[in-house]
């Protein structure tokens, strides 16, 4: 069911796991890459999960400190008829796209955004450099291989640097 997204699963009762889940295009945290830890309650589907954010976000509707999310139809508007696939490919890229300010966990993000989106759009962008690339949640940057490293030409361009030098 979630074979688009990297889980990691904590235990073997497949109740509790990590989602990485990446910046929605076009928004202010496209190319950020966040940890989501997910709980499953014992009557999921017919209780809502629990979600929150691992690595650090800055918006209206995300506790900054616990990375609790503020979602209606996470909390009281749940449905047996959802499912976890709805929640990484809708409802939380909609929450990043379109944040509620008036009903905020983090009040200084809600307070930015009505009053100088300007601010609030670097204050994102910073966060999301600070905190949301692939290395803040544990991932390794991809290893060239050698067919990577450069093509012949460049190659030849090098060694006509060292020309004089004698071979170690």
């Amino acid at each position: 069911m979630m074979s688009d997204f990297k889980v990691e699963m904590v235990n073997d009762e497949m109740k509790e796991f990590y989602v990485q889940f990446h910046g929605p295009k076009d928004s202010l945290y496209e190319g950020g890459v966040w940890k989501l830890r997910v709980r499953l309650p014992d009557e999921y589907p017919y209780k809502s999960p629990s979600i929150g954010f691992m690595n650090k976000i800055f918006h209206p509707n995300i506790d900054e400190n616990s990375g609790s999310v503020c979602l209606d139809v996470i909390h009281r508007a749940w449905s047996p008829m959802f499912d976890l696939v709805n929640v990484f490919e809708m409802f939380l890229p909609q929450l990043l796209l379109y944040p509620n300010e008036s009903d905020p966990l983090n009040s200084d993000a809600a307070t930015l955004m009505i009053h100088d989106m300007d601010i609030y759009e670097l204050r994102v962008k910073e966060f999301c450099e600070r905190y949301a690339k692939p290395s803040d949640i544990g991932i390794e940057p991809e290893k060239k291989s050698s067919d990577e490293e450069g093509t012949e030409d460049e190659n030849d361009e090098n060694d006509e640097n060292v020309v004089d030098k004698p071979d170690p």
